[in-house]
């Protein structure tokens, strides 16, 4: 399986196994399942299937899930020729209809294990990948095993890791003018090649899977937050998801939200506190609103990152930890998201204090998303690097020069809408690689690499036509492009 399928329980499935039932045939595993699981305890050939894999409710482990069983000589003759003459490695056609003339037989039955056996190293044999090797013990004893147990077993399997995604969420009535603005903030402060964004819109917050595909959440809306939404954001929370909230109504952990409205629309001094310990000040526009604790017994879990250089020292960015998986929210009530030009300025003189602490704001900001785990440093693009032709086999490999004659110009060039090719036969010091022109060198005999092995490739491709001529390069652009046409 890869480890690429997890069920609703967080359970992670070892196999699939197909099975067709009849109604008269569940009544019979009725009548003779108490029997059946007495003698399947203390067997020694019970089939090594996970509780994700129990059939129905009536059946315990004491049955196994097999496929067609009872088959003649002859079927078995053609299972297993088909399983060498289909490179896709599934079960032949007359495999599963005759699934539906038999009934299904216990884990012990040696035909059923053989056809079992025989698929899953025909899978293995034609993956390009590494799967996990299956028990040998067919006894797994998992009437023994402990919950702990099952845990530390689904802990192996990477599962938390999340896609680069930062998702801005709006509000119900959001502007297309507003998104563009705060992404073209966050895209001056974290590595644009390490992160995509995306908007996150009202309906999807309830309907797409984003919760395991994001990182990071902003929600950047004054509008009162639904009870529905707000359970979705502490979920994300639970799961070690980060959320930044820009002068958003969205609290928890006993931290409330109290409207000041002598502080909207007017500049303030702020005291920001740093990672290292320093204090920087700028003058930025506040929301009108600050943070207040209600729950006095609780603070452990509330840092004040920010505070208004004011007699009351009223916090206006706080930190917040959410959850036993490492989730947490900076919630900011000054606007760190806005740029001047957008801001609702009143007089030059305030235009000319939110200038001189522009630099800061980014400077807190940086901080803030560096905070949440994000690279804010741009990292370095590598240059654009020559393709190579490789082939694993020398006449495919003259078969296709030969053919490329015919499919080339006088100086070895093939055009197409976005990227033309340059075949030639050795690397030369002054070959130039661009975006839109791309040398392809055809003499293997001057290839190395150290991320890729071709005599590896050669010794694992199992295809007879597939995969034979293959294009490599270091650094490109878009692989989609190179083929275009």
């Amino acid at each position: 399986m890869e480890d690429r399928l997890q069920m609703d329980n967080g359970m992670v499935p070892l196999k699939i196994v197909s099975v067709h039932l009849q109604e008269s045939t569940l009544e019979e595993l009725e009548q003779v399942a108490p029997s059946v699981e007495e003698q399947s305890v203390s067997s020694t050939e019970m089939d090594e299937v996970t509780p994700a894999a129990t059939l129905g409710t009536t059946v315990k482990s004491g049955l196994g899930v097999a496929e067609s069983a009872g088959q003649g000589e002859e079927e078995k003759s053609k299972e297993k020729e088909s399983e060498h003459e289909d490179e896709s490695s599934s079960l032949s056609d007359k495999e599963t209809v005759a699934g539906e003339h038999h009934h299904l037989h216990l884990s012990s039955c040696h035909e059923c294990l053989q056809l079992e056996n025989s698929t899953i190293e025909s899978v293995r044999f034609a993956s390009a990948e590494n799967i996990p090797e299956l028990s040998d013990d067919c006894n797994s004893k998992l009437e023994e095993k402990s919950d702990d147990g099952l845990a530390q077993g689904i802990k192996k399997v990477n599962l938390t890791e999340k896609p680069p995604n930062v998702l801005i969420y709006l509000g119900s009535e959001a502007a297309k003018v507003e998104f563009e603005q705060i992404k073209s903030i966050l895209q001056e402060c974290i590595d644009t090649d390490s992160y995509t964004i995306y908007h996150l819109r009202e309906e999807q917050v309830l309907k797409a899977p984003w919760i395991d595909n994001s990182l990071l959440l902003i929600i950047a809306t004054e509008e009162p937050i639904s009870e529905e939404n707000h359970k979705q954001f502490l979920k994300f929370l639970s799961e070690g998801g980060k959320i930044l909230g820009f002068s958003s109504s969205f609290t928890f952990n006993g931290i409330q939200i109290k409207r000041k409205n002598e502080l909207k629309k007017t500049i303030h001094e702020l005291v920001v506190s740093k990672m290292d310990g320093t204090e920087i000040k700028l003058n930025l526009l506040v929301s009108g609103c600050i943070f207040e604790e209600t729950m006095k017994e609780d603070t452990s879990k509330v840092k004040t990152l920010c505070r208004l250089n004011n007699t009351d020292k009223d916090a206006v960015i706080v930190h917040m930890t959410y959850g036993d998986s490492g989730g947490e929210a900076i919630l900011s009530q000054a606007r760190l998201e806005l740029d001047i030009n957008s801001m609702d300025v009143k007089t030059e003189e305030d235009f000319n204090l939110l200038k001189i602490s522009n630099a800061k704001r980014y400077e807190v900001l940086k901080e803030i998303l560096i905070s949440l785990g994000l690279r804010c440093e741009l990292s370095e693009i590598p240059a654009l690097t020559p393709i190579y032709l490789l082939s694993s086999d020398e006449e495919i490999h003259l078969a296709f020069l030969k053919w490329l004659e015919g499919n080339v110009d006088a100086e070895g060039l093939r055009a197409s809408s976005k990227v033309s090719l340059k075949f030639v036969s050795s690397c030369e010091s002054k070959m130039e690689v661009t975006q839109s022109l791309m040398p392809v060198i055809t003499e293997m005999g001057s290839f190395s690499s150290e991320h890729f092995s071709l005599k590896t490739y050669q010794q694992n491709l199992q295809t007879k036509k597939l995969g034979k001529i293959l294009l490599f390069t270091e650094v490109t652009t878009t692989t989609m492009n190179l083929l275009d046409g």
